[in-house]
């Protein structure tokens, strides 16, 4: 059998974008290269497109980008009937045919349904959420006005433009107080990987978690303090989605905030989660439940509060982390699924998707 070409698509324009890198070298080394040619192309922090015929281990900390001869301006085409992407080589434009594209592009401008919408266009398989469903997922605001609507539980919250709060501060901070007492999360509505959220125990720290929010949003959304366990949920397939066993988060810092996710090392991961048998069962349900409400397909991971026999939704990640300590490749390992089956199986899933579509 021919083998496919898949373009793993990296970096980014981003504030996750270094994750990202991490993320794809992962990816890229599971990837059966029995079943699959790999073409790796990536996004620098200013936007810019190359393929990179260099050496995988290089993606981190950007390093593939000092590989200057392994650097070729490429861009995906929006334009059907290519197919693919266009490449200058010597002066000239060169098209090369993808069967499929992994996206391992975290946050803003390649979670968001940036991305997505430009692989639609080109009417080439990707993996993960549609357009619609990674843009709503993506955004805070609107992920909680639908989980609202389908009734499934999840913290108190507000959400205020810039515009909004900078018409009237004191209004805001009085609202926010009120409606969701302290202590209050604050975090910009499109950002990823916990970029940018602040806790505000009193008003001046809530004063300034909104700056600190505004500055990688025009948009923020800020919640009620919710006491349980973090329990994650790995959720894959299409029209009949599965769950993997859900884990367990026990954060080495006061939230799971940036440093505790990348940086430290030090967050405790506990599979399954350290609940009962009934609630790990509840939260594989309330995981599809959300899943399907938001109109996720291909892969994402629901993320929860567990106290007790309360469960509340906290997000829905439609390109969760990859790299080596990430929850959703763990999650699916320990449920009997390695990593280059899963990756074998996101791929499988994203060109079912496009046929359907056709």
């Amino acid at each position: 059998m021919d083998k496919l070409t898949v373009l793993v698509l990296f970096g980014g324009k981003s504030s996750e974008h270094d994750v990202s890198c991490v993320s794809a070298s992962s990816v890229i080394a599971n990837i059966p290269q029995d079943k699959y040619d790999i073409i790796k192309m990536g996004i620098t922090k200013d936007g810019a497109w190359y393929r990179f015929n260099g050496d995988t281990a290089l993606l981190p900390e950007d390093k593939w980008l000092e590989d200057a001869a392994n650097l070729v301006p490429a861009f995906v085409s929006p334009d059907p009937t290519l197919g693919g992407i266009v490449e200058t080589v010597n002066g000239e434009a060169r098209v090369t045919k993808i069967d499929v594209v992994f996206p391992v592009l975290h946050g803003k401008n390649g979670e968001d349904g940036t991305v997505q919408g430009l692989l639609q266009l080109a009417e080439i398989p990707y993996v993960g959420c549609d357009m619609t469903s990674s843009a709503a997922c993506m955004d805070k605001a609107l992920t909680n006005a639908l989980a609202d609507r389908a009734g499934i539980p999840q913290a108190k919250w507000l959400s205020y433009t810039e515009h909004e709060y900078r018409s009237n501060p004191h209004k805001a901070l009085d609202e926010c107080v009120e409606k969701l007492g302290y202590p209050i999360f604050v975090k910009p509505a499109k950002a990823g990987s916990s970029v940018g959220i602040s806790k505000a125990n009193d008003l001046n720290e809530l004063a300034d978690a909104f700056e600190t929010a505004f500055a990688n949003d025009s948009k923020v959304v800020l919640e009620e303090t919710v006491i349980g366990s973090e329990v994650e949920c790995a959720v894959l397939g299409n029209d009949e989605p599965v769950a993997a066993t859900p884990g367990e988060i026990a954060p080495c810092n006061d939230f799971y905030d940036f440093d505790a996710k990348y940086v430290s090392g030090d967050s405790g991961l506990f599979i399954p989660a350290r609940i009962s048998e009934d609630m790990l069962k509840k939260v594989q349900k309330e995981a599809i439940r959300a899943y399907k409400a938001l109109g996720c397909s291909g892969f994402s991971r629901v993320d929860f509060f567990v106290n007790g026999e309360e469960i509340k939704l906290n997000e829905i990640n439609t390109i969760p982390g990859f790299t080596s300590i990430s929850m959703y490749p763990k999650l699916w390992a320990h449920s009997g699924l390695a990593y280059p089956e899963l990756i074998d199986k996101l791929l499988c899933l994203a060109i079912e998707k496009r046929a359907r579509e056709i």
